[in-house]
């Protein structure tokens, strides 16, 4: 963190005899105008790069691009005037997974005859998982030279959840069924009788976020501003009951059930450390316009 501090102030106090000068030798501006677009990523390892050069780390390696807030949001600007931007952040994320295993037919009880191979069944899983993060809202800026401050306010929203299935080959009976272990899938039921998970969900997520914001950049080179912002507001979020199913057997009949767990939801009014949807507060950015 240190490092930081003083590459920021290197860079600040080496631009501070220009900081009235708003275009570059080769005409550029510095300051954005409207019909702008911005984007925005997280500044720290470009700042910990610079730190670690004036202080002749020989172990330095060069910076990543890294996503501004830790939900891995894409993060950008259109500016409808000179002073004055939209903003938004979009995360779309899905994902599934699948795989198989062939385990031994427990309805075959003679063992096969070379060359012939055992009698196999196949047991498999699938797992889906899915992140939706949107938020919008509207800047104002004033500011006194490549200084500039900015103000607004913005709507977030973030939902989601996650499903795992199994299916296998080999039914289960009173006596019981061979399973493959795809991670975690083999347990007990609530009567402490040997079980397989068929399908367990993950407790759905929501977040509904409402906030203002203020903070401020400065533009080191023509169009790329480091700086960060403060934000306070409103929080609602709320997480469904996950659940599990089972199938299990007690040496005399077959069931299924499904146990769920619990269900959890809260509000808040307070700065962006205990706001979740719009990611960490007073993080350090690097804004390129373009």
């Amino acid at each position: 963190m240190k490092k930081s501090i003083l590459a920021v102030a290197v860079v600040l106090g080496a631009s501070a005899t220009f900081a009235q000068d708003l275009t570059s030798k080769k005409g550029e501006d510095y300051l954005p105008a409207s019909g702008d677009w911005a984007i925005s990523i997280d500044a720290t390892p470009f700042l910990n790069y610079a730190g670690n050069l004036i202080g002749g780390n020989g172990a330095n390696v060069a910076p990543s691009w890294n996503f501004l807030v830790g939900d891995q949001r894409i993060i950008g600007k259109y500016f409808a005037a000179d002073d004055m931007a939209y903003r938004g952040g979009l995360r779309i994320g899905l994902s599934s997974n699948s795989g198989n295993a062939m385990v031994a037919d427990d309805g075959v009880t003679t063992a096969p005859v070379y060359p012939a191979l055992p009698a196999m069944k196949e047991d498999s899983y699938k797992m889906s998982q899915t992140n939706i993060g949107l938020s919008g809202g509207l800047e104002w800026r004033r500011g006194f030279g490549r200084l500039q401050g900015f103000y607004g306010g913005e709507l977030g929203i973030a939902f989601g959840g996650s499903k795992s299935t199994y299916t296998y080959g080999n039914a289960m009976t009173t006596t019981g069924a061979s399973t493959t272990n795809f991670g975690a899938n083999i347990t007990t039921d609530t009567y402490g009788n040997g079980a397989r998970i068929t399908e367990m969900k993950g407790g759905s997520f929501f977040g509904l976020g409402l906030r203002g914001f203020i903070g401020a950049e400065y533009f080191v080179l023509p169009r790329i501003a480091v700086g960060g912002e403060f934000g306070w507001g409103l929080m609602f979020g709320s997480n469904g009951a996950s659940s599990t199913t089972t199938e299990s057997t007690d040496g005399t009949s077959v069931g299924t059930q499904t146990v769920e767990g619990s269900k959890t939801s809260g509000f808040s009014l307070d700065s962006d450390n205990l706001n979740t949807v719009f990611g960490p507060a007073a993080s350090l950015r690097m804004t390129f316009h373009f």
